[in-house]
This record gives C-alpha cells, sequence and structure tokens, in this order.
C-alpha cells in the first residue's frame, strides 16, 4: 500500500518498481567535486566573464556583416570547364 503522504505527480516511475534512486558516476563525481570545492562555481562564473561575456560592440558586428563575401554552397567543389 503507498503512503498517504506521496504525491503520485512528484513520484519518479523507477520508484513505482521498487528500485533505489539512480545517480550516475559522474553525477556523483560533480556532486563530491562541488562539495570539496564550494567556490568552484564563483571561480567558473569568473572564467566565463573573462572570456565570453563581454559587451557588444554594434558598429564593429555591422561592419564585419557588411563585409562578408557571399560563399558558394560546397567551397572546394572546382568549376565545370565550359569544353
Amino acid at each position: 500500500m503507498m503512503a498517504a503522504h506521496l504525491n503520485p505527480f512528484t513520484t519518479c516511475a523507477m520508484n513505482l518498481l521498487g528500485l533505489p534512486d539512480y545517480v550516475s558516476d559522474a553525477t556523483q563525481f560533480l556532486n563530491e567535486l562541488k562539495r570539496a570545492k564550494p567556490q568552484l562555481e564563483a571561480e567558473q562564473r569568473a572564467g566565463r566573464a573573462l572570456l565570453w561575456d563581454r559587451p557588444q560592440d554594434r558598429d564593429f558586428a555591422r561592419q564585419a556583416q557588411a563585409a562578408r563575401v557571399p560563399q558558394k554552397p560546397y567551397v572546394y567543389q572546382t568549376e565545370p570547364s565550359l569544353r
């Protein structure tokens, strides 16, 4: 008999079969790493901000778009000879 306090919408199908919750090795590793190094997420965010989160220069983007050269669908295709 199912306990009355369990919500059927939040109960995992695997638990209905009586199996324990599965946690992959990768997830276990990441959870242990986060517990061992609580500052890790802040360091990751700082690294992302250093390399990726940059303000965009709209004038430069507009110039780069205007300077694009049309490219053929397959750039390595040779031109057919007209003989």
